[in-house]
């Protein structure tokens, strides 16, 4: 039996679709890399299939219409999103000013 995992502290939610154009730029470009920054230590990404439903451990600001859209999420909490996927510059520049909204890291 599987249980849904808790959000971690802090989390980039990746509402994908079976299909989605930009899911498979997203995972061709920066997908092989995220673990790797420091972005993706400091907000590990989950994936959601928004088939699936939205998952009840994150309290959105709004519903999730399109995909792909990436959810920061810190304690459960939306912090801000980015709807849909242009380019990875574009990505890498709007999730550096998300992240900039998180509380800084503590020893």
């Amino acid at each position: 039996m599987c249980t849904p995992r808790p959000a971690a502290a802090s989390e980039l939610v990746m509402f994908e679709r079976k299909g989605c154009v930009y899911c498979q730029r997203f995972e061709e470009t920066v997908a092989p890399i995220y673990g790797r920054t420091d972005e993706g230590r400091r907000a590990p990404l989950r994936r959601v299939d928004v088939s699936d439903g939205m998952p009840g451990d994150i309290a959105l600001a709004a519903p999730v219409r399109f995909s792909p859209t990436f959810v920061l999420v810190d304690h459960g909490r939306e912090i801000g999103r980015i709807t849909g996927y242009a380019s990875d510059e574009a990505f890498w520049g709007l999730l550096g000013a998300l992240t900039d909204k998180l509380a800084p890291d503590r020893p």
